[in-house]
């Protein structure tokens, strides 16, 4: 993406469709005048008199217990520097943003107009009864110990400096880890810390709480080595200040077995690395780019261990491993304060989980065979979702045991259950899927990208590196719609009526002709058919010119499929096609089908379907929990429509009895695990969570999934083709820029796998 473009993208992202990234909304019912009487005035006053003679029942009437202030002056914004607080509200509201998404922490974000250190505190204090925690973020240094320190002392709830911890916490982790496999020990290491400012100062103070030496460790700010000769430094400083009579950071590499970057870009040569000792452990944070570009740093030293702030290389150092999670530990048992012994216990939870066997959701999220912990994967995956049950429940046994907890968990296990439950929805599989696609993009032909949004969600997908889009339509229409939304990158355009095409119309033509000959296909009719652009694009995929398809935009589905089936044909071992669509709800995402292709399918149909929906969710890295649903429960009815799910199920059972399936269900008991429990506990189902429905006819699928799509406004991917030889996906009609930009993640992930059948 251009820098132009990138600016733009930022802006419209931040500005529409309404401006900014979080929002307020109710919890409560507020329909009726008695909804309202009970939310303010007269009903209110119960809940104020409560809190006034017991001021801890706010974390039962309010959402004080869930609620974090993230709060800045913006005069250290990453990046950007002291940019003031009205423009680091962007950032504050993305850091919101983050809290909900993987710890489902609400957050009001402030900005406090103010350098002067004694205001902003006595500010903080002044509004800290609002909320269940504090967190710090973008304030310069020296003033940020001070106004931490401070704030720590004066205040009974959790605050924590992200820009001074969050990065000491995760760093520490990986650092554990990486001297494990190198057979280190933290005493006796020498480290070297480029950089001074808060995250460098709290890093380093954590290293030193997991054993590091202050006489192993060199520290270097912008004039060089911090040297105990050096006048005017401050107390942080001096803490760190060695008495080694050096300079430089080459003087300071020599024999060094760490390296912290927390400074700038490219200080780190690859003479230094030659001359640290065996098997280096570099750490270069420096963001966006590093004190050593990681592929020069690799090919310097093989027998280095190297993490970076990066997501595009191995472990990489990212804050949302920790504070999303240490504030969902410590507001769940109402600590006073965030102490070392929670951040350490968060600092081991990271390091261990690493050592874990790595789910297949995360292997296949980020395009590996099998994570193993080892040099290329000290530290967890942002998108693992075990940190969520992991990390939390470690910070709250600590700040229980450390004497700073209010509220004890008592059952552990429902504990951990009610954090995945937290999980939800928040998109982490569009995330996912995004994410995969752009490990390995592939050839998309865009059937239909004479059409506005069918180019932009073209443009979304090259400028993000999922696809490398190819455009089918009128090229001059092509290209002025290009220019109005300034999609500037060469990318190819064809038109599939231009005689420009004409060798190879032919050529796809001859072979569909030799293909359909006896099935009343004449030459005369494949020339003409080689014209129309589904059918050009399907022959495009199937001669390898491209790797998958999307249309369907501005045609009805049934129009789209037709060319599909006659060109692509069924994946070996199938005999029949179907589309499941995937709902991202606030439960998780529900895999609904069939929702597009099969109107009544009969009890044999109902099994393939079932099957190659379970493919289409392991696919996702999930493992499919599945209900074959009806108007009836276990043989409550006899009518055929009824019989022929239980016919269906019985045929699972026999043939797949490794599947987690059952039915007939009604819906509502099939998604209440609780209540099916206690009606039908000699179900699979009991006790699990259901992500995948099969429905009994094309009617229920298709209205369901629009019915959850237009209420809920959930957001919907699909319908995947599920059955076809080669990665061809039709989106419905009229579907959304960001519906069509899902589909060719899904498309492209498709042909990932298909290219290594």
């Amino acid at each position: 993406m251009s820098k132009q473009n990138n600016k733009k993208a930022a802006l419209r992202y931040h500005s529409q469709p309404i401006p900014g990234k979080i929002k307020v909304v109710p919890t409560k019912r507020y329909a009726t005048q008695r909804d309202l009487a009970l939310a303010y005035s007269p009903g209110v006053a119960e809940p104020c008199l409560a809190i006034e003679k017991d001021k801890s029942k706010a974390y039962d009437y309010t959402t004080k217990g869930n609620l974090v202030a993230v709060i800045s002056n913006g005069t250290a914004v990453l990046g950007l520097g002291n940019i003031g607080p009205e423009a680091s509200k962007p950032v504050m509201e993305g850091k919101g943003l983050l809290f909900k998404i993987f710890a489902d922490i609400d957050v009001f974000d402030i900005e406090v107009d103010t350098e002067n250190v004694e205001e902003f505190i006595q500010t903080v204090k002044n509004i800290a009864p609002t909320f269940g925690g504090i967190n710090l973020e973008d304030i310069k240094a020296p003033e940020a110990f001070e106004i931490e320190k401070r704030l720590k002392e004066e205040l009974d709830i959790p605050v924590m400096h992200d820009d001074q911890h969050g990065t000491a916490i995760i760093s520490a982790a990986a650092l554990l880890n990486a001297l494990e496999l190198t057979n280190k020990s933290i005493e006796d290491v020498k480290i070297v810390v480029s950089g001074a400012g808060a995250a460098a100062i709290s890093c380093t103070r954590l290293y030193t709480a997991f054993g590091a030496k202050t006489e192993h460790i060199v520290m270097l700010d912008s004039k060089g080595v911090i040297r105990k000769d050096r006048e005017h430094l401050t107390d942080q400083k001096a803490e760190f200040a060695t008495d080694r009579k050096i300079d430089t950071l080459d003087e300071a590499m020599v024999d060094a077995d760490v390296f912290i970057g927390l400074s700038t870009s490219d200080i780190v040569t690859p003479d230094m690395l030659k001359v640290m000792a065996v098997n280096p452990i570099v750490f270069a944070m420096a963001n966006p780019n590093p004190e050593i570009a990681y592929q020069l740093a690799i090919d310097t030293r093989d027998d280095i261990i190297m993490a970076t702030g990066r997501s595009d290389h191995p472990n990489q150092v990212n804050n949302v491993l920790g504070f999303p999670f240490i504030f969902r530990g410590a507001l769940d048992v109402r600590a006073t304060a965030i102490n070392e012994e929670m951040k350490m216990a968060a600092v081991i939870a990271l390091a261990n989980l690493a050592k874990e066997p790595v789910p297949e959701q995360v292997n296949i999220a980020y395009g590996e065979t099998k994570l193993i912990f080892g040099r290329d994967y000290i530290i967890p995956k942002p998108f693992d979702p075990r940190l969520i049950g992991k990390v939390p429940l470690a910070v709250a046994k600590a700040a229980m045991e450390s004497g700073v907890a209010k509220e004890p968990i008592v059952d552990w296990n429902k504990y951990e259950e009610a954090l995945f439950e937290r999980h939800g929805n928040d998109n982490k599989l569009v995330r996912l899927l995004h994410n995969r696609a752009r490990l390995n993009p592939k050839r998309v032909v865009f059937a239909e990208a004479d059409h506005l949004d069918v180019l932009k969600a073209a443009q979304i997908v090259h400028d993000e590196g999922i696809a490398q889009p190819i455009l089918l339509g009128r090229e001059d229409r092509i290209q002025k719609l290009k220019a109005e939304i300034e999609f500037d990158a060469e990318v190819p355009i064809i038109d599939p009526k231009s005689d420009a095409e004409l060798t190879r119309k032919n050529a796809y033509a001859k072979v569909y002709w030799k293909a359909r000959k006896r099935r009343g296909i004449t030459q005369y009719t494949a020339e003409k058919l080689m014209r129309e652009r589904n059918y050009f694009a399907a022959m495009m995929v199937n001669q390898g010119d491209a790797d998958a398809l999307i249309s369907g935009y501005s045609r009805n589905y049934p129009d789209v499929v037709k060319p599909m089936i006659e060109l692509i044909g069924l994946s070996k071992g199938a005999s029949k096609i179907a589309t499941t669509n995937v709902m991202i709800t606030d439960r998780g995402p529900l895999f609904l089908s069939d929702t597009s292709i099969n109107i009544s399918p009969s009890a044999e149909d109902l099994e393939k379907i079932a099957i190659m929906t379970a493919n289409a969710v392991k696919m996702f890295g999930l493992n499919p929990v599945m209900a074959m649903v009806s108007y009836s429960n276990f043989g409550s009815s006899k009518h055929e429509c009824a019989s022929k799910i239980r016919t269906a199920v019985t045929r699972l059972h026999d043939n797949y009895p490794e599947l987690l399936v059952d039915g007939e269900l009604q819906t509502d008991f099939a998604l209440n695990s609780k209540v099916l429990k206690e009606r039908f506990p000699f179900s699979k189902l009991a006790g699990k969570k259901v992500n995948t429905l099969i429905f009994p006819n094309l009617d229920a699928a298709n209205i369901t999934y629009k019915l959850i799509k237009e209420l809920n406004k959930a957001d919907s991917i699909g319908p995947i083709m599920m059955g076809m030889q080669k990665p061809v996906h039709i989106v419905q009609l009229g579907a959304s820029v960001d519906e069509m930009v899902n589909m060719t993640a899904i498309a492209v992930i498709d042909a990932q796998k298909k290219a290594k059948m």
